[in-house]
């Protein structure tokens, strides 16, 4: 996956007023960084956000899941990444509220 498609600009264009969003490689998808702080990732054309104790209840109100993946012994859950809502996707305001606090998450882990 190229790490500089079409979604991963579409996400780095929304999230610009938070500060300098770079974009890198990050396994099979993207990594976002803010000021050069990690705080989400693409994988397969889905945005997750880093969490914490604080936003958490955010992401189980919506009903969204922790980023997955298979591997031989069974299926990994990486709880500390959530999927965005595609209702928070659709609202730029809420979408940067969630993005700072995925950049605090990342700050104090």
């Amino acid at each position: 996956m190229n790490s500089r498609n079409e979604f991963s600009n579409y996400i780095q264009e929304l999230l610009s007023p938070l500060g300098d969003i770079q974009l890198g490689k990050f396994f099979g998808g993207t990594a976002l960084r803010c000021d050069g702080i990690q705080f989400c990732m693409i994988m397969k054309n889905r945005l997750y956000f880093r969490v914490s104790k604080n936003n958490l209840a955010s992401y189980l109100n919506y009903d969204s899941h922790p980023f997955s993946y298979l591997t031989k012994k069974g299926r990994v859950n990486v709880k500390s990444y959530y999927e965005v809502p595609a209702d928070i996707l659709d609202d730029q305001e809420c979408l940067l509220s969630w993005a700072q606090q995925a950049v605090t998450a990342s700050q104090s882990k």
